[in-house]
């Protein structure tokens, strides 16, 4: 499984793509695809059909993201991440000002 900087409730900002210069808050990590779910970015509309019990109807909601059209936010700016050991234990780090992220 490969490993991603980005997690969930991480607020990033989309980097490529129709959606570029979207901000928005990480609701789901998908790290086995590497991809990410973004609040309120790539809105695609899904067809359901009623099932017993509750109607169906067309549904927005959001569609997943590659990791790499993604990039954190720190202080307002994109900025990658890079890992540090602070106090043996290894932590996210912002490479732009060097801040601890986690």
């Amino acid at each position: 499984m490969p490993k991603m900087k980005i997690k969930k409730n991480d607020t990033v900002i989309i980097i490529s793509g129709d959606e570029k210069g979207k901000t928005g808050v990480v609701k789901q990590a998908l790290p086995k695809e590497s991809k990410v779910i973004v609040e309120g970015v790539n809105m695609v509309k899904r067809h359901k059909k009623p099932v017993q019990g509750q109607g169906g109807g067309i549904i927005t909601k959001e569609a997943a993201i590659h990791v790499s059209n993604v990039a954190l936010v720190k202080d307002g700016k994109p900025t990658k991440v890079g890992y540090k050991t602070v106090d043996g234990k290894k932590v996210r780090v912002a490479r732009k000002t060097g801040d601890v992220i986690d």
